[in-house]
């Protein structure tokens, strides 16, 4: 699949956490589940989930893409090094993060322009509404679902959308 001219969320360009070009195009069919991220919220405990996530489906095709935001209630103020830390020793995470981003507003980034028109289950698009919402991209490049910030990781419905993808 070409990525390159593309609508997919994986077509826009975006820095790593330590200030390269992320080059999403890698990812192109795989699974990947998109989630903004912060260190000091209530859900920030959903690291050990997201991680483990990583590790039992990475070898099928499979990542989760960290994005830090500090939108809510400044819940993400670290410098890319203080978050990188936090998330290595906290909670032992591998998966790759981002850049911080802005998801609502003027400031929204491209990634998040081409995810918020996609519905969740409960039929909410439109803006983020907490750290740790999850976006699903399927191997096709095209949004598959979305999860409210309190679906767990590791919940059924979230474990059996990834498994979808990675049988398909």
């Amino acid at each position: 699949m070409t990525l390159s001219d593309s609508t997919s969320p994986l077509a826009v360009d975006i820095d790593t956490l330590q200030g390269g070009a992320a080059d999403l195009s890698q990812y192109a069919g795989q699974a990947v589940l998109v989630v903004n991220v912060a260190s000091k919220c209530g859900l920030t405990p959903q690291y050990n989930g997201l991680e483990k996530l990583q590790e039992r489906y990475a070898e099928r095709g499979f990542t989760v893409l960290g994005v830090p935001c500090n939108q809510f209630l400044g819940q993400e103020p670290g410098s890319a090094e203080e978050i990188a830390e936090f998330c290595s020793a906290t909670y032992g995470v591998t998966f790759p993060l981002t850049e911080k981003v802005e998801v609502n507003g003027e400031g929204r980034h491209a990634l998040y322009e081409r995810l918020v028109g996609f519905a969740d289950a409960e039929g909410h698009s439109g803006d983020i509404r907490w750290n740790f919402e999850k976006f699903l991209i399927g191997r096709d490049g095209t949004v598959v679902a979305r999860f409210s910030p309190q679906t767990e990781p590791e919940s059924d419905e979230l474990v059996a959308a990834v498994e979808a993808q990675l049988a398909g």
